[in-house]
């Protein structure tokens, strides 16, 4: 039986990024993971050149049910921390909107950075855990590598295998129930960044504008994000739909603004003195696509509004009406695209159970939480990756002094 000083379950961003800071020498980490390559998330993040963190990174950004749990690891390894190493290691990177900050050439640079910084450690990759125990002041943990049982010894055990996103990359529930094994409590796990779907009644109107794009602003919860979103064959996607995924629950509705920039009724009264022979769409249609302008009046007259004529036709009330449909335009998601497309899941190991300052469970010396099986999850834009950075920084750094 080989003994370790750590065990890290999970050669992801957090798994891998722990080790760093956990070895201090050579072969005193093992990392295990079922996949055939490291950091497969990381690979095709950010359209395969990695948005690994936002400079704008900050606890507001995150969800969480105890949102204070964050604070302590956020500040003692930042973003700022984090683009210091890219630079060690020469990799170049570029902002591109709202703080998010992508690699100048391919995710693989980053692979290869955390490869380097976890050399210390030993990697099995095609390795698969079928039992963990504890035995006094050490794990047992039981491998099948390569058509082998192995059996392997630590003082610490690292989970950071993950959540359940993305099943076809190996995504799995394993870390959850490892923390039930050990008696911890978990919060109810959903898909998070995720495209949201609709009713077939919705989808009549929504399915010819497959592909249109639009600057909109979507609000659900006393939330809302102004992003881009985007109309698909089964619903609706795009930066602030996965947003508001968040935030959204079964059952609710939200609303879309799809002119957050420009006050419509201010635009057809201007309109209306300003060529008030022409028809309503064609002005619609200056201020958004023609085919979305002549989607969303079919969809207004079919619930009874005025919107044939000429512009000089409309009174301000008509107006308000229409504009009213556009600037606040309610839908009912019947549910989300699940974990098969969602970039993260929300939920997870509960908080309440680890130490903020080491990711430490209180109840399981040498028990350890990172990452996204923590219940802790980022918006869209590089925050869950600063979330992984940060949370194995303060589980290394504890393991390291202990």
């Amino acid at each position: 039986m080989k003994t370790y000083k750590t065990i890290i379950l999970g050669a992801g961003a957090a798994g891998l990024f722990c080790a760093k800071f956990a070895s201090l020498t050579k072969g005193d980490t093992l990392i295990i993971d079922h996949a055939k390559a490291p950091a497969q998330k990381v690979r095709i993040s950010g359209g395969g050149r990695c948005n690994f963190t936002n400079i704008y990174t900050s606890p507001d950004n995150f969800l969480s049910e105890n949102p204070h749990f964050i604070k302590s690891a956020l500040a003692r390894y930042t973003q700022w921390d984090f683009i210091d190493l890219l630079a060690q290691h020469n990799i170049k990177w570029h902002e591109k909107t709202l703080g998010q900050l992508f690699c100048d050439g391919k995710s693989d640079a980053i692979i290869k950075m955390l490869m380097q910084e976890a050399v210390l450690a030993d990697i099995w990759l095609k390795t698969e855990i079928t039992n963990i125990q504890k035995l006094s002041d050490h794990y047992i943990v039981n491998l099948k590598k390569d058509e082998q049982d192995i059996v392997v010894k630590a003082s610490n055990i690292v989970v950071a295998t993950g959540g359940k996103s993305i099943p076809k990359m190996g995504a799995s529930g394993i870390g959850y129930q490892i923390a039930k094994q050990f008696e911890m409590d978990l919060i109810e796990t959903r898909p998070a960044l995720v495209p949201l779907t609709f009713s077939p009644h919705e989808l009549e109107w929504i399915k010819p504008l497959a592909g249109t794009a639009v600057d909109g602003r979507l609000s659900a919860n006393h939330t809302q994000f102004d992003e881009a979103l985007l109309f698909t064959h089964r619903g609706l996607s795009g930066p602030s739909v996965l947003q508001i995924s968040s935030y959204w629950r079964e059952g609710d509705e939200i609303k879309l603004n799809l002119s957050p920039q420009k006050p419509l009724l201010e635009q057809l009264q201007s309109f209306r003195s300003q060529m008030g022979k022409k028809q309503l769409q064609t002005a619609l249609s200056k201020l958004m696509s023609q085919k979305l302008a002549q989607t969303l009046l079919s969809r207004m007259e079919i619930a009874g509004i005025k919107t044939t004529g000429n512009l000089a036709d409309f009174s301000d009330k008509d107006f308000k009406e229409i504009a009213d449909q556009i600037h606040e335009l309610t839908l009912k998601p019947t549910g989300t695209e699940g974990y098969r497309t969602a970039e993260v899941t929300l939920g997870g190991v509960d908080t309440d159970n680890l130490s903020s300052k080491t990711m430490e469970s209180k109840a399981n010396k040498g028990l350890y939480f990172i990452g996204e099986v923590v219940d802790v999850t980022g918006w869209l834009g590089g925050y869950n990756f600063q979330w992984a950075w940060s949370s194995a920084a303060a589980c290394g750094r504890a393991i390291a002094q202990s």
